[in-house]
């Protein structure tokens, strides 16, 4: 009865430090995935930046050469492209609703930049959410294995 306690002692321990090893392994390597996109994720930013900036190059480009090419074209006497009666309203309606735009756009950054804080805040406390369950899991996984382990310390008494 002594050797057969003995041999289930030992294929226990082994088997729970294989289980062990599995978890270890599993955590190793999502973390070590993680590090590798965290790496690679500034680099990601500056390509996007870098992107975004070389748009708003074109577009600058393209208005300036529109706006050349359709100034030049005016400027021929021989056909007149604006009216100058219309001439002051339009700079003065195109002055009201590029302000507008600005004022749109500056509300639209402030939202999405407080958008973007309330994300963070969000993962912030997902964490501490997953941080509270995995203790709580723990704790119950480890009165779990106190009841079993005095449940089988009863059972062999018997």
């Amino acid at each position: 009865m002594v050797d057969n306690k003995f041999k289930n002692d030992i294929s226990t321990t082994t088997e729970s430090t294989e289980v062990a090893n599995l978890y270890d392994t599993v955590k190793h390597n999502s973390l070590r995935i993680v590090d590798e996109f965290t790496k690679a994720q500034p680099q990601f930013t500056q390509s996007v930046s870098n992107l975004q900036l070389e748009c708003i190059a074109a577009a600058k480009n393209t208005f300036q050469n529109v706006v050349s090419a359709q100034k030049m074209l005016a400027s021929n006497g021989n056909s007149p492209i604006v009216t100058p009666s219309y001439t002051e309203e339009f700079v003065k309606q195109s002055n009201e609703i590029t302000e507008n735009i600005v004022r749109a756009v500056h509300i639209n950054n402030q939202l999405t930049v407080n958008a973007i804080h309330v994300a963070g805040e969000n993962f912030r406390t997902l964490n501490r959410a997953i941080e509270s369950g995995t203790e709580f899991s723990n704790n119950a996984a480890k009165g779990w294995n106190t009841f079993l382990a005095v449940q089988q310390q009863y059972l062999h008494e018997q």
